[in-house]
């Protein structure tokens, strides 16, 4: 086998714990050594960000309170994709009218990202520019 062609199959998973924004999992995962080993695996919704150009070129931004920092940021308008079968596009859409007050013309992806690949499942760090 070709290093890096590894196959690492779950034997077991167990649910931990399964909020409003994450869940957590542990997962017994077969090593291509033979072991067995466990890794801890953070389930994440997924959500979106936008990036709202006005006529003239300047960032819609909001100034919203974060509890983890205790303090109020400025920031991209964003949140979760926590409804029903929504696509992210319609969730970007809802999110920029819900906390910008503003909705758009044009929508392109900006990128879609796994903003920390080693513990979420699903992070759509999805970014739309917006004219």
């Amino acid at each position: 086998m070709k290093p890096g062609n590894h196959q690492f199959d779950t034997v077991a998973s167990t649910e931990i714990y399964r909020g409003h924004v994450i869940a957590l999992r542990a997962d017994e995962v077969a090593m291509p050594d033979g072991r067995v080993a466990r890794r801890e695996v953070v389930e994440h919704y997924g959500a979106v960000a936008v990036v709202a150009l006005d006529d003239q070129d300047r960032v819609v931004l909001i100034h919203q309170y974060r509890h983890p920092l205790g303090r109020r940021l400025w920031e991209l308008p964003a949140g979760l994709l926590d409804e029903p079968d929504e696509s992210p596009a319609a969730a970007a859409a809802r999110e920029l009218t819900e906390e910008a007050g503003v909705t758009a013309a044009r929508w392109e992806v900006l990128v879609d990202v796994a903003a920390s690949p080693g513990s979420p499942t699903r992070w759509s760090g999805c970014s739309w520019p917006v004219t």
